[in-house]
């Protein structure tokens, strides 16, 4: 009580004390002058003494004996009680101000008072005291006036700097008015303070503005803001006191947002050092409501790639690194910029880590960016903070969000480059997360973000510290021992680019690479290789920095090559020549050697471990041959020093004609399983034939004879080791002599002693071992061919083109005699081609699985050729032209081919040789011809040799194979419990030595030479037409030429579509090779493509596609060709504006009947397949999908349910009995896809959205209903299985996004809410019944679907009750029973004899037709009872389940 009686006193005498103040300033000035001394001593002086502060003159503080409570009570006592008061009041003051007159005494009376300890009592003083005045002015008579006082004397003191000692005068007045208990008159002093603002110079500015929100009161909080906020937008230099000024102040949330706006406008202008603060004002100034407006504005604002500047950049980075006094001094603006962008991150960082509504706002902003070059840098930072901070979960969304940005390719490496380049010091406190996020992306099953994890591991590397790149080097180590492919190759990739960049820092981490040495049981022969390829440049390179493992290395080659067991032996095999490679290297001119040769030391190790190796694989013709091959590779992929190539190459010649080359002489010695014939022979004069016959039948009986006897295995030409000896013979022909293989041409046009072809008509009768050889002859004589092909397409001669050619049409004839002997041959395995993999023992099965299998029409693979049957000598060559001999031994082979089903060598594609990429050079020849000399040198004789269909289609296949092999990204999925037989890299070793972009780039090279061929096959299906008179099956139609025909057109096709869908064309730096892809496409039709844009080369190339659609030959043909339309058009990036032309392109061929060379209809499982994908491109690229449902389900069903048994619909000729489980699939998916993306009806939705929302409605489940109840004629298990599943979805979708549309428009659109109602009972009716027949049945693929097909029943029932009820017409829903029928509507008896209870079936009153609108609510129940009707069939679905 008494404190509050008080504190009203102090109240009045506070009023009436300022008016006197201000009196006493002026009378105590008078009465100064005569006598100040005794004023002062006789008021202030003498207060204050037996108040208990002594005051002192000079440079010695003011002493206070008392508590400055105690204190302040006796000034406040003795005032009161004075018998003088008020006027004492003014005497006082006036005293006051005297004495602070004096500069020395005022600072004096600013500075904290000491406490005076009295002969030894130390209980009195406190160890820190206010100062006077500050001990004043908590006196509420005396504050007005001291207030008043102390902002006079500021200005005096403001441009004073700081004084002795550093103080600020300014600063210490200022600190006086901070937290007071009670400021009399704040609004006032408000004032002053800004008033003073307008005036000061900038330090005393920044103080006062700082000060502001601990000296006001929180009501004037509001108003001081405004004035604030007008301050920040004329003067930038205050932006950090007025932030943190605001920050502190409690401020209305309007007020705030208009700050923030405020602020928001000056982010461009702010200074570099003041980022950090208005970054976290914005931050810590949002609500939920605005959070993602606020930070998609400050994100759009935040330009982080100003803040460094270029000439900065390289010092701050060698800052980082040398990390020394020197250099960081010598760069200080680098620093400050980096360290204001760390602030400025840690600002967003602990916003982030603080409220999850900023976090979410961040990774949406992120997300809602579409553009590529919309990306900043602070995109990635943020994502490595949310990574970093994990702050609600968000580390997985930061995950997910960098993931879809990276594979839609709109966050790409520039940026990730420019992120390290800049920022190094800034992200390397994020490190932990890079790392975390870069083997998240490693081992991402999606090859599109893959790559995209490697360059943020190698930036690492490159601009972080040795721990970083430890951490770094240890990881991808790891990597490399998952085991996981695209994992595993990437990792290699990453280290080998290291190794080369980087070899001094990655020798430091040698021996981590080296770990990897003891996982390699589940490396690929590529991993292995490239393995081996980055430890030996550690090794063995020039520098030899990792030189400490090279006896690690040659001790782990020797203990592979000498084991017995073939996969260790390969592995030391290719360890081996890969260190031969590193060691024996071209050296560049330095210390080593003077003149740039090789040491003589280096050389005997070369040389000695190439002995090795060949000592230790003599044994086994497997382990010789992958060491021919092996050192071809090196041959080919290396620049080895001139002394080791001679190495290798000195007596390969010598060895080869040695082995496996004999003089042609009349006769053959030696007896052989069959009659040996000089065969193939192009030479004329031909001296020397290739020995194959023999030796095949020596190597069979010494093996017969080492399994027979226990002798060591020794030295033995096998036939096996021919090809790949030929292989390094010709690549060290081509190093020697620079491309020239004039030494070894003669091996092009070289026969083989192989046997009499005829044989192959008598194959039953002939032994097991008999049949065997003979298709192990025919293994070995393709492969040697293939092998030739590669050495020699690339000669420019015609008369070597010419001979290459012959040699094609060799192997497809070849393959055709093979087809039929391994149909003879059951249980075959045939001789390995291909080194570096497992041995061929466990494909067995697989190999031999299709022998039995009849090849189908339309398998598109290697059949017989219509090449020639060179089984005589070649003089005849002379004497006809290729085109006449092939077409007179035609028609004998297709007779005998109709006779005599042969088996596909699709099985057998690893057993033959890989071609070399440069063989589809051969697809350039057209027309090629040379001239002849007859003997006597007289008269010419024109020769010439077409690309035949054969030969096309065999070399089309393979190019297929490549590319889809090298170019289409297949995801990296773990590797099964079970190994699967094959590995799909078999045969493609060569291939992938070589990057993808190569490939594509080589086939654009290849692509005007591909739309010749393909413009060839128009013309021949063009011209067949019209001999036929546009009929197929006419006449004049040759099956075979037409078959081979129709597969080198499809495969046309496939070939440009997969190279068009290469993933590569999207990444930055492949935008000229699209340009160039679809230039030569765009050239088709005009001539001069050079300046078109991407997006004319696109419309271009789609119409010169497009004319081809009129001679498609079959349906898959013409789903190629939809496809690859539909690939080109999305490489514009406006595929919209080709979607109708496909579609209708998909329709036409949809409508048209395809018929087969011999007169049948297409048919068969690949025909159903091609079927399936073209209705789907129509239905996806079709304006409106519901439309183009209706249409077949309104027009074609019919017609079908009414033709005769075979036939077809007569709207849509592909639409018959056979394919109508294709048909009715695609469309109830379609349908389905459909409704998901009708969006869900809004409460805000008007009158017009809800009834065309309610329309597109209808309209699906009015097809839905037709497509329903076709399982009454079409009641096949696949169509109800079907219809079961389909079913379901779309009644989720419907309740899910259809019954809001209903909640809102029931009022409105009452009649039609009740239509759309009936016609979906129907449905759900039918599918109850077919829930009912799939019990009957017992058919678990059916019932399998029941029990969620039966929820989403009963839900759909209950679901219409709460719409009712919402609408306020529950008294309409009445549930009655329903019974449970099969699908021909018949009773279930025996459900109905054991449920007491039956499904429910609903009595429905009709609604009044004059009803209007209006009237509606008022007869609601009435009203809905229609609507009942539909719920209530569904309430069928819930009895079965409800008792």
């Amino acid at each position: 009580m008494m404190r509050k009686r008080r504190r009203s006193v102090d109240k009045g005498d506070g009023a009436t004390t300022t008016t006197k103040a201000k009196k006493g300033r002026t009378t105590g000035r008078k009465g100064k002058e005569p006598a100040p001394e005794e004023t002062n001593e006789s008021v202030f002086g003498v207060f204050l003494r037996e108040a208990g502060v002594t005051l002192k003159q000079g440079g010695t503080s003011n002493e206070i004996a008392v508590d400055h409570v105690v204190f302040q009570k006796r000034i406040r006592n003795q005032l009161q009680k004075s018998p003088r008061y008020p006027g004492i009041v003014q005497e006082f003051t006036a005293g006051l101000e005297s004495h602070i007159e004096d500069p020395e005494r005022f600072r004096n009376c600013l500075l904290p008072c000491v406490p005076r300890l009295s002969d030894g009592d130390a209980s009195n003083g406190s160890s820190f005291q206010e100062s006077l005045l500050r001990m004043l002015l908590g006196i509420e008579m005396l504050q007005t006036f001291i207030i008043n006082t102390l902002l006079e004397k500021l200005p005096e003191f403001m441009f004073e700097g700081a004084g002795d000692g550093g103080l600020s005068i300014p600063h210490t007045i200022i600190n006086q008015f901070k937290w007071l208990d009670r400021i009399v008159d704040s609004k006032e002093l408000a004032a002053k303070l800004m008033e003073l603002v307008s005036v000061a110079p900038v330090e005393v500015q920044r103080d006062i503005i700082s000060s502001l929100p601990e000296i006001l009161e929180d009501s004037l909080h509001n108003d001081i803001a405004r004035e604030l906020n007008s301050l920040l937008q004329e003067n930038t230099q205050l932006t950090v006191p007025i932030l943190d000024a605001l920050s502190s102040l409690n401020l209305s949330s309007s007020l705030l947002t208009e700050v923030r706006g405020a602020v928001m406008v000056t982010l461009a202008a702010v200074q570099l050092e003041d980022l950090p603060v208005v970054v976290k004002f914005i931050l810590h100034s949002v609500s939920a409501s605005d959070a993602y407006e606020v930070v998609c504005d400050l994100r759009k604002k935040l330009e982080l790639e100003q803040c460094v500047l270029p000439a900065v950049l390289q010092a701050s980075q060698s800052r980082i690194k040398s990390k020394g006094p020197a250099a960081s001094a010598s760069t200080p603006s680098a620093g400050s910029s980096q360290d204001s962008v760390t602030l400025t991150l840690d600002g967003i960082k602990s916003a982030v880590q603080f409220q999850k509504m900023i976090s979410e706002a961040w990774l949406k902003a992120i997300e809602s960016v579409d553009g590529e070059e919309d990306h900043k840098v602070v995109d990635l930072l943020v994502l490595f903070i949310l990574h970093s901070t994990n702050a609600n979960q968000s580390r997985r969304g930061a995950e997910r969000v960098l993931k879809g940005k990276v594979r839609t390719g709109l966050i790409q490496e520039a940026l990730l480059q420019r992120t390290f380049r800049d920022y190094a010091q800034v992200m390397r406190g994020y490190f932990p997360s890079i790392l975390a996020l870069a083997q998240s992306l490693l081992r991402s099953p999606d090859p599109c973000v893959v790559p995209f994890g490697g360059h943020m591991y190698r930036h690492s590397f490159t601009a972080f510290d040795s721990y970083c790149q430890q951490e770094v080097v240890g990881s991808l180590v790891t990597h490399v021992c998952s085991g996981v492919g695209g994992e595993v190759d990437m990792a290699l990739e990453l280290l080998l680019c290291l190794v080369t960049e980087k070899p001094s820092e990655m020798a430091l981490y040698a021996v981590f690479v080296k770990g990897i040495l003891d996982y390699m049981d589940s490396l690929t022969p590529q991993q292995i290789r490239r393995l081996f390829h980055l430890l030996s440049s550690l090794a063995f390179g020039q520098q030899q920095q990792g030189s400490h493992i090279q006896d690690d290395m040659h001790i782990v080659v020797r203990k592979q090559l000498s084991s017995t067991v073939p996969k260790y032996k390969r592995i030391g095999i290719i360890g081996a020549i890969r260190i031969v490679g590193s060691m024996g290297a071209i050296r560049l001119k330095g210390k080593e050697s003077q003149d740039g040769s090789l040491p003589k030391e280096t050389l005997r190790q070369v040389t000695a471990l190439l002995e090795l190796v060949k000592s230790s694989s003599e044994s086994s013709p497997e382990a010789a041959a992958l060491y021919y091959d092996e050192l071809a590779n090196l041959v080919l992929s290396s620049s080895l020093d001139p002394q080791v190539q001679q190495t290798i190459g000195k007596s390969v010649i010598d060895d080869f004609q040695a082995d496996f080359v004999v003089d042609l002489g009349p006769e053959i010695s030696g007896s052989f399983p069959f009659t040996p014939r000089v065969m193939y022979d192009l030479e004329v004069q031909g001296s020397i034939v290739i020995n194959l016959l023999p030796l095949l039948a020596k190597d069979l009986q010494t093996k017969a004879e080492q399994q027979s006897q226990t002798t060591k295995a020794h030295k033995r030409v096998s036939p096996l080791c021919l090809s790949p000896f030929f292989r390094l013979l010709r690549l060290c022909e081509h190093k020697l002599h620079q491309g020239d293989l004039d030494e070894i041409d003669g091996l092009l046009g070289c026969p083989l002693i192989l046997t009499d072809m005829d044989i192959v008509e008598k194959l039953e009768s002939l032994s097991k071992a008999s049949r065997e050889l003979f298709c192990s002859l025919l293994f070995h004589a393709i492969n040697w061919f293939r092998e030739v092909i590669n050495a020699f397409c690339e000669q420019k001669e015609t008369e070597m083109k010419m001979k290459v050619m012959t040699r094609l049409q060799n192997i497809t004839y070849l393959q055709s005699l093979l087809e039929r002997a391994l149909a003879e041959t059951p249980g075959y395995v045939p001789p390995v081609a291909n080194f570096d993999g497992e041995s061929p023992d466990g494909v067995t099965l697989s190999s031999a699985a299709p022998v039995n299998k009849a090849k189908k029409d339309g398998t598109g693979k290697k059949r017989k050729a219509p090449g020639k049957n060179s089984s005589e000598s070649s003089s005849q060559l002379e004497e006809m032209t290729e085109a006449d001999k092939t077409q007179q031994e035609q028609p004998e082979k297709e007779k005998e081919k109709e006779m005599r089903q042969g088996v596909s060598l699709v099985s057998y594609r690893q057993f033959f040789r890989e071609l070399d990429m440069e063989v589809l050079d051969v697809l350039q020849c057209g027309l090629l011809s040379r001239s002849l000399l007859d003997s006597e040198l007289h008269t010419k004789v024109r020769e010439e040799v077409l690309l035949g269909p054969a030969e096309l289609v065999f070399l089309l296949e393979d190019m297929h194979r490549k590319l889809e092999f090298s170019l289409t990204a297949a995801p990296a999925k773990r590797p099964p419990f079970f190994k699967g037989r094959t590995d799909k890299s078999v045969g493609f070793s060569h291939l992938q030595q070589r990057s993808s972009k190569d490939i594509a780039s080589y086939c654009v090279q290849l692509l005007p030479a591909l739309c010749s061929h393909m413009e060839n096959c128009h013309n021949y299906f063009q011209r067949v037409l019209s001999e036929n008179n546009g009929v197929v099956d006419g006449p004049a139609t040759d099956v075979q030429e037409h078959h081979l025909m129709s597969s080198g057109y499809q495969l046309l096709l496939q070939v440009l579509n997969t190279t068009f869908s290469w993933s590569g064309f999207s990444q930055p730096g492949q935008r000229g090779l699209l340009k160039k892809a679809l230039g030569v496409l765009a050239e088709r039709l005009k001539e001069e493509s050079a300046d078109l844009t991407l997006g004319q080369l696109v419309k271009h190339g789609f119409e010169y596609l497009v004319n081809f659609r009129s001679t498609m030959p079959s349906l898959s043909t013409a789903l190629c060709l939809s496809q690859l339309l539909s690939t080109v058009s999305e490489k514009g990036g406006n595929p919209a504006a080709y979607r109708e032309q496909t579609a209708s392109l998909a329709k036409r061929f949809l409508s048209q009947e395809w018929v087969t060379a011999s007169g049948a209809r297409e048919r068969g499982n690949k025909f159903n397949e091609a079927l399936h994908t073209l209705l789907r491109i129509y239905l996806e690229h079709v304006d409106d999908v519901l439309k183009a449902v209706e249409e077949i389900t309104g027009v074609g069903i019919p017609e079908l349910i009414n033709a005769s048994k075979e036939e077809s619909s007569a709207s849509w000729p592909t639409l018959n009995r056979h394919t109508f489980l294709v048909f009715y699939k695609v469309l109830m998916a379609e349908l389905e896809k459909a409704i998901r993306k009708i969006p869900a009806g809004k409460v805000s939705d008007n009158t017009e959205a809800q009834s065309e929302k309610l329309l597109t409605w209808t309209l699906a489940v009015k097809n839905l209903h037709v497509l329903v109840d076709l399982v009454k004629v079409f009641d096949s298990r696949p169509v109800l299985n079907v219809c079961l599943k389909y079913g379901r979805l779309f009644l989720e979708s419907f309740l899910k996004l259809g019954m809001p549309l209903l909640d809102n428009s029931f009022k409105r659109h009452m009649e039609d809410v009740q239509d759309l109602l009936k016609t979906f009972q129907l449905s759900t009716r039918q599918l109850h019944h077919m829930c009912g027949h799939s019990k009957i049945q017992q058919d678990t693929s059916l019932t399998n679907h029941v029990p969620a097909l039966k929820k989403s029943l009963e839900l759909f029932v209950y679901r219409v009750k709460a719409m009712l009820s919402l609408n306020n017409c529950q008294e309409a829903f009445r549930i009655g029973n329903l019974k449970n029928r099969n699908l021909k509507g018949e009773e279930i008896l025996s459900q109905q004899s054991q449920e007491s209870d039956e499904d429910e079936e609903e009595q429905r009153s009709p609604l009044p037709q004059d009803q209007s609108e209006d009237e509606a609510p008022g007869t609601d129940s009435e009203g809905s009872k229609t609507v009942n009707r539909e719920e209530d069939v569904d309430q069928d679905d819930i009895t079965d389940d409800s008792d």
